[in-house]
């Protein structure tokens, strides 16, 4: 089975519509996780705490498709 690492990071937007940080320096980063469900378990639990803020907003990134070399633009070299 191909390990299928997810990022969850999240924090306060410009604008709630959007994707835009307000603060880079400020980004929670919540941890990179084997799988997608324990990624949505961790962002479910921070979207939930957050609730009462509008402008804050958690995200999953599929790092296994950045980590990709097969995929065109995955922008990943191996060292050595």
């Amino acid at each position: 089975m191909t390990q299928r690492l997810h990022l969850v990071f999240g924090g306060e937007l410009v604008d709630p519509s959007g994707t835009e940080f307000r603060d880079v320096d400020a980004i929670d980063i919540v941890g990179i996780f084997p799988d997608y469900a324990s990624a949505y378990d961790a962002w479910k639990a921070k979207a939930q705490a957050t609730v009462d803020n509008a402008h804050t907003r958690y995200f999953i990134a599929h790092i296994h498709r950045l980590m990709d070399e097969g995929s065109a633009g995955s922008g990943t070299r191996k060292l050595g």
